[in-house]
C-alpha cells in the first residue's frame, strides 16, 4: 500500500462514520489492517472503506464480529468484499435474522395477549415460562420456601 494512496486513522474515521477507537479495535480484532508509516503512524488502504461498510451493514445485521471476522477469512487474500461477496455472505445470515424475527413476533404476540390477561403468572405466563421451559428443566415441581 503505498502512502499517497492510503488514509490516516482520522480521514478513514471522517469518511466511515465510525470513531477512531472503533477502528482501532476492528484492526485488533482482525476486521481491518493498517501499515505504518517511517513515523510509526497508521495509515489503511482506500478499500478498507469497503470493508467497514460491509462490516457496518453485517453489524446492524446483529451478526457478531466473530462471525463477520470469519466470513471476511473467507475471502482471498483478506480481499475487500464485492457485491457478489456480500450477496453470499448475507444469504448465510438471512437464515438467523429470520429467526430472530419471528422469535421476536412471537414474543411481541405473547406480550399483547399477557397485557390482555394480566395474569402474569409463573406457571403459565408465555413472558415467564414460555413453552412450559421450567417444567422441563425441573420435573417433578418445586416448591418455594
Amino acid at each position: 500500500m503505498s502512502t499517497d494512496s492510503s488514509l490516516p486513522p482520522a480521514q478513514l474515521a471522517a469518511r466511515s462514520g465510525l470513531s477512531i477507537p472503533t477502528l482501532h479495535y476492528y484492526e485488533r480484532e482482525g476486521l481491518i489492517r493498517s501499515v505504518r508509516t517511517a513515523g510509526n503512524q497508521r495509515r489503511y488502504a482506500r478499500e478498507t472503506l469497503r470493508r467497514l461498510a460491509f462490516i457496518r451493514a453485517a453489524v446492524r445485521l446483529g451478526v457478531p464480529l466473530a462471525d463477520i471476522r470469519a466470513a471476511l477469512d473467507t475471502l482471498p487474500e483478506g480481499r475487500t468484499p464485492t457485491p457478489a461477496d456480500w450477496a453470499n455472505l448475507s444469504a448465510r445470515w438471512r437464515v438467523r435474522l429470520d429467526e430472530q424475527i419471528a422469535a421476536l413476533q412471537r414474543l411481541r404476540d405473547d406480550l399483547s395477549g399477557c397485557i390482555a390477561c394480566g395474569c402474569l403468572s409463573l406457571e403459565t405466563c408465555a413472558l415467564h415460562n414460555p413453552d412450559d421451559g421450567y417444567a422441563r428443566e425441573h420435573p417433578g415441581g418445586n416448591k418455594l420456601s
